[in-house]
């Protein structure tokens, strides 16, 4: 569990040491997340102890929410002000984010149809 953990806190924290180094506009978390996935291809695959630890710490994801539902509350003037904003915001967002999931996942499902043919013929 230790070896699972050193990877992706040291995942996370490389993001942020990146992203502070050289000023990005990206969060660290998510060039964190990012250099765990890269690490996760070059090796072919998630490490087994990096998925147990992972699968563990998103047991406890819901507890995550508890401050962001508390910052809600206590941002309601501001909320109802730019509120149509916001709503257009994550709407515009949640369907780009759903056209690259699909683009991704249909490029991966022909990737796999081909390799998964040229075995047959190997």
């Amino acid at each position: 569990m230790l070896y699972g953990a050193s990877i992706i806190f040291g995942a996370l924290f490389a993001g942020e040491a990146l992203t502070r180094l050289l000023s990005l506009s990206i969060p660290g978390p998510v060039l964190g997340m990012l250099l765990c996935v890269i690490f996760a291809v070059f090796r072919r695959g998630c490490d087994r102890r990096v998925a147990d630890f992972a699968s563990r710490l998103l047991r406890y994801l819901g507890l995550l929410f508890v401050p962001a539902g508390v910052g809600l509350m206590t941002l309601s003037k501001e909320i109802s002000e730019h509120g149509l904003a916001l709503l257009l915001t994550m709407v515009v967002s949640t369907l780009i984010t759903m056209g690259v999931t699909a683009l991704v996942l249909q490029w991966l499902l022909r990737r796999n149809k081909t390799a998964t043919s040229q075995d047959k013929i190997s």
